[in-house]
């Protein structure tokens, strides 16, 4: 925890002035295309959460964005860079249709948690390779994982090409799931709060909430969590106390990689119900700035996704509403937003501590008395009282 400052500025109040400060540089950048920032603000907040509609999409979009950035935080913790989030996700989704399609499930709560299991699984493994290389070879995780991703990608178009696609289709896909393994929706769940039937809102947000609350209890309540973070804050000194870096590197990015696996039976169990060529759709990269504009806490995670989750909506219903809007102006606003969170982040903080430190109350000194001879008389040239 950082001296200069009470923890709920770290976490609360710095997130919030480098998002106020993004949304103001978008504003700037929609009136420079002639538009008006107020009325596509307006647009953007009702069209994600103006409706039971919007609510649908929006936490759709998040329940993406809470898996892969408890993927990235994990391994934030033990300070590894994982870019690999976006092909862990697509892997992820190779286990859960392999799963969903070997066996003619009956019900969707026998199904889920063998999915969940393949999504882990394979998420995982994904993982395996680049964290294997950067603990015992030295190979830096950054690069081979963002190198992984672009190996699952073909790795993709290939199985669906040629795999996994129906016999017959022209479509590169696998064949839809059976109606037991098809997730409810938040209609099927909540009918009364007027979810419309196609929302794709569905059980993995249940999911999502409890991998939240699974790796709060990880880092912070367990030994492994513990060890996780000491070896984050110091290798040396980890070393010393008798924890393998390489038990770490690699557990830690097994999880990492298992979580951003999950994703997949949201998007692709959840709401495809099959297995497509591009099923992540840059959530794994946006599970980056989730975990750095979250501080790698499941809380601000869930927050931080929450708010991906309505620019993405949001971005997608103004786009309808203002001609000029275009889906490169979406893209604009989250990566100003990535950029305010991300590398701006000591812009903010440096000026927030000195107001912190400013305002600590500085200890009285006592005020200086007249020293005196023995027997209570003042000392020569000094006047009696």
């Amino acid at each position: 925890m950082n001296d200069a400052m009470p923890r709920w500025a770290d976490i609360v109040l710095i997130p919030i002035i480098n998002l106020v400060l993004a949304l103001l540089v978008s504003g700037i950048v929609v009136a420079m295309i002639g538009e008006n920032p107020f009325e596509a603000l307006v647009f953007l907040i009702k069209g994600a959460v103006g409706s039971a509609y919007g609510w649908g999409y929006t936490l759709f979009y998040t329940t993406n964005f809470i898996f892969t950035g408890l993927g990235v935080a994990v391994a934030f913790h033990a300070r590894m860079f994982n870019i690999g989030g976006e092909g862990q996700a697509a892997l992820g989704g190779l286990g859960v249709a392999l799963v969903v399609l070997a066996v003619p499930w009956p019900h969707w709560l026998l199904a889920l948690p063998a999915a969940i299991v393949g999504a882990m699984a394979f998420g995982a493994l994904w993982a395996a390779i680049p964290a294997y290389l950067q603990a015992r070879r030295g190979s830096h995780i950054v690069i081979t994982t963002i190198m992984f991703n672009f190996i699952a990608s073909a790795l993709m178009v290939y199985l669906l090409a040629n795999v996994l696609k129906v016999p017959g289709s022209a479509s590169p896909e696998s064949a839809r799931f059976i109606e037991g393994a098809r997730l409810p929706n938040a209609n099927d769940l909540l009918p009364f709060l007027g979810f419309p039937r196609s929302t794709p809102l569905n059980v993995s947000f249940l999911v999502a909430i409890l991998a939240c609350v699974g790796v709060w209890v990880l880092i912070w309540r367990t030994r492994l969590g513990y060890e996780i973070r000491a070896f984050g804050h110091s290798e040396p000194a980890a070393l010393y106390a008798g924890i393998s870096p390489t038990k770490i590197v690699m557990v830690s990015m097994l999880i990492s990689g298992g979580l951003c696996g999950l994703m997949a039976i949201n998007a692709v169990m959840g709401e495809a119900e099959r297995l497509v060529i591009d099923p992540v759709q840059g959530a794994g990269y946006v599970g980056i700035a989730v975990a750095l504009m979250g501080r790698s806490h499941p809380v601000g995670v869930f927050m931080a996704a929450l708010l991906f989750g309505v620019l993405y909506q949001g971005g997608i219903e103004v786009q309808y509403e203002i001609p000029g809007f275009t889906r490169e102006m979406i893209v604009v606003i989250q990566a100003l937003v990535i950029l305010f969170t991300g590398a701006l982040d000591n812009m903010v903080r440096a000026p927030v501590e000195r107001v912190f430190l400013s305002r600590r109350r500085q200890p009285v000194a006592p005020e200086p008395t007249t020293p005196s001879q023995p027997g209570g008389h003042p000392e020569k040239g000094q006047a009696e009282p």
